[in-house]
C-alpha cells in the first residue's frame, strides 16, 4: 500500500459511509500502523498516518456535525504530533487509537479486539 492509496477516494465516495465505517475504516489504519515502530518500519509508518490523515480529513470534510468535525480534528492533531514525532511512541499510539475507538459505539466495541 502507498499513501496515495486513498488519493483518489472523492468526498462523495466517502459520504456513502455511515459514521461508523468510515471511524472504523480509519482505526484499521491505526491498528496497521501499531506494528510499524521498529527503524526498518519508519518509512511505512509515516505512510499509515498518512493514510490516517487523509481519511480523517475526509470524514471532517463530509460530516455536518460541527461538534463531531472539532472533535475529529483535535483528535487529527494527535495523529500529526505522531507523525512529526522524529520517534513515535508505540504507547502513545496505543492511546490515539483508542481514542479515536470511542467516537462512535459499533467502534467502542473493538477495543476488547485490538489490545488498546
Amino acid at each position: 500500500m502507498t499513501p496515495a492509496q486513498h488519493a483518489g477516494l472523492t468526498a462523495e465516495r466517502w459520504s456513502a459511509f455511515s459514521l461508523d465505517q468510515q471511524i472504523l475504516m480509519i482505526a484499521n489504519e491505526m491498528h496497521r500502523a501499531a506494528d510499524l515502530f521498529a527503524p526498518a518500519d519508519r518509512e511505512r509508518l509515516l505512510g499509515s498516518y498518512e493514510r490516517v490523515l487523509r481519511l480523517t480529513d475526509l470524514t471532517v470534510e463530509t460530516r455536518p456535525g460541527r461538534s463531531l468535525r472539532r472533535e475529529l480534528l483535535r483528535w487529527r492533531e494527535l495523529v500529526a504530533t505522531l507523525y512529526i514525532s522524529p520517534e513515535p511512541s508505540p504507547a502513545v499510539h496505543r492511546d490515539v487509537f483508542r481514542c479515536l475507538l470511542q467516537f462512535t459505539p459499533a467502534a467502542s466495541a473493538q477495543i476488547p479486539y485490538v489490545g488498546v
